[in-house]
């Protein structure tokens, strides 16, 4: 299992909410944020003692900030910069990459373990493959609060998955129309078979496709996150793929093949 420092990617569990979290603000004054909820995506070792992290941020988005120090052995950063840790973090400065002033764990979460730790990677690997930096995405940022404690209560994986890509295309603004059909304008039949085009949305299937053709019925079920129908979960697996590897050009994306190994999500 990769290390939380380098790898991408009974608590009061309303503390980090995502209702809480909408209502905290953070006063931000010459290039200075204070108090800003985030999350660690990735980090890895700078110059001796330092690292440079890569956090998701309520209201600015994902941020790259040198945490100076940090691998020191008595740094109080040392074990605080964790994955899927909620926490408080202030920082400083205009360029691309900020310096970090400070980092607190605010609890409030239940820990994902195991085949859910691995999950929670995969998140983390979309997130920074996905997001441009310093786009700010609020509703994102409480949607992988909701995924990690969905992961963390035992939440079945592949729909809480599912649910979070979608999420995420949406947010970034290249979801495609799941519900009308772009051919005919009219909307999607739930017996009807239909293929996604990644910049379009959906269209009527051919007699011969090369995109992966689901149902109708799958895309309304997708569009009303309801993947009760197992029919559903297996046409949606495909299709999410399917557009995911669109977006990401072809990138790769090491825990996705590792979950399909382990677990066929």
């Amino acid at each position: 299992m990769p290390s939380r420092d380098d790898e991408l990617i009974d608590n009061d569990n309303d503390a980090h909410s995502p209702a809480t979290v909408s209502k905290r603000r953070t006063p931000a004054r010459e290039g200075r944020v204070v108090g800003q909820p985030g999350f660690v995506l990735h980090s890895y070792p700078y110059k001796e003692t330092s690292l440079i992290v890569d956090l998701f941020t309520r209201d600015h988005g994902r941020i790259g900030v040198v945490a100076k120090g940090a691998k020191r052995p008595h740094s109080k950063l040392r074990g605080v910069l964790q994955t899927f840790q909620p926490l408080s973090v202030s920082f400083s400065g205009k360029s691309e990459l900020r310096t970090l002033i400070d980092a607190e764990w605010v609890g409030g979460m239940l820990p994902i373990e195991k085949t859910a730790l691995l999950c929670g990677f995969y998140l983390n690997e979309l997130l920074v493959k996905l997001l441009a930096r310093d786009d700010a995405h609020p509703a994102l940022f409480n949607h992988y609060v909701s995924t990690l404690n969905e992961l963390a209560h035992g939440e079945p994986a592949p729909i809480a998955l599912r649910k979070f890509e979608r999420a995420l295309l949406k947010e970034t603004g290249v979801a495609a129309d799941l519900t009308r059909c772009t051919t005919t304008r009219a909307p999607v039949e739930p017996d009807g078979l239909y293929v996604v085009d990644p910049e379009r949305g959906a269209r009527t299937a051919q007699a011969v496709e090369s995109w992966p053709v689901v149902s109708g019925k799958t895309l309304v079920d997708m569009e009303r996150e309801d993947y009760a129908d197992p029919q559903t979960k297996a046409q949606s697996k495909q299709l999410m793929r399917f557009l995911l590897a669109y977006h990401l050009g072809g990138a790769p994306l090491n825990t996705r093949q590792i979950l399909i190994d382990l677990m066929q999500l």
